[in-house]
C-alpha cells in the first residue's frame, strides 16, 4: 500500500520563514527612524502652520519655533540646524533632506533617505 506524504517538511518551514524573519528584523530596526521622521515632518507642519500668513514672521523666529519643537520632541537627528528656512514669495519654505543608516547585521546596513517640505504660504505642505 502506498502512502501519499502531504505537509510541509522542517527544510521547507525554514525556507519560507527566514525570508520573513529577515523582513520582519529589518521592520523592527527601521521602525525607531520612521518614528522619528514622524516627529519631524509634525514639528515642520506645526512650525508651517504657526506662521501661515503671518507677514511679521523671520527666519529666526521661524528656527526658534522650530527649535523649541526638536526639543519637546527630543529629535536628535536631523538637527534643527540643517532645516532649511528660505523666503518663498509671500511666505516661507521649511525644508529637510537627511539620511540616516541603519546597521542591520554585522557589516550589513540600510540607508534611509528621508525629505520633507512644508510652507507657510496658503498652499498645502508637499510631503
Amino acid at each position: 500500500m502506498r502512502h501519499r506524504q502531504a505537509g510541509i517538511t522542517v527544510i521547507g518551514w525554514i525556507v519560507l520563514l527566514t525570508p520573513l524573519a529577515i523582513v520582519l528584523y529589518a521592520g523592527l530596526r527601521l521602525a525607531p527612524f520612521y518614528m522619528n521622521h514622524m516627529k519631524v515632518v509634525k514639528a515642520l507642519d506645526q512650525t508651517a502652520e504657526e506662521f501661515r500668513g503671518d507677514t511679521g514672521a523671520n527666519a529666526t523666529l521661524i528656527r526658534n519655533s522650530l527649535a523649541r519643537r526638536f526639543d519637546i520632541d527630543m529629535i536628535n537627528n536631523p538637527k534643527d540646524t540643517e532645516i532649511q528656512v528660505r523666503k518663498a514669495g509671500s511666505g516661507w519654505d521649511l525644508a529637510t533632506d537627511y539620511e540616516q543608516v541603519v546597521p542591520l547585521v554585522a557589516n550589513v546596513q540600510l540607508l534611509v533617505v528621508f525629505q520633507k517640505r512644508a510652507t507657510t504660504s496658503g498652499g498645502d505642505s508637499m510631503p
